[in-house]
């Protein structure tokens, strides 16, 4: 097997890995109902088809959130970072809302 072949597998593990520890983390739930978002849902909170990255970063943030135990006021702050749009994605999910109001 060449290296690049190794490295891949090797970063594909350590992702799936991570993955599993963020879904199975603090924050499942969030993750959970932010994932279950239909298309339609999030078209109406972000109109533009470019904000669709946003939505992405809210998924990797709460993501990463999840795996390491992120504390509220953190995971806020990293959402709040994301800008406005991601703060409105954010509060159509009853347990993140939460952290806004």
């Amino acid at each position: 097997m060449s290296k690049k072949a190794e490295e891949f597998r090797k970063r594909v593990r350590r992702k799936a890995r991570e993955s599993r520890q963020a879904f199975e983390g603090k924050y499942k739930e969030e993750l959970d109902e932010l994932l279950g978002l239909s298309k339609k849902e999030i078209k109406k909170i972000l109109p533009e088809t470019e904000d669709m990255q946003i939505y992405e970063q809210l998924i990797t943030v709460v993501k990463e959130a999840s795996r390491i135990n992120l504390n509220q006021a953190e995971l806020k702050k990293n959402i709040e970072e994301l800008g406005k749009a991601a703060v409105d994605i954010a509060k159509k999910i009853p347990s993140l809302a939460k952290l806004f109001i």
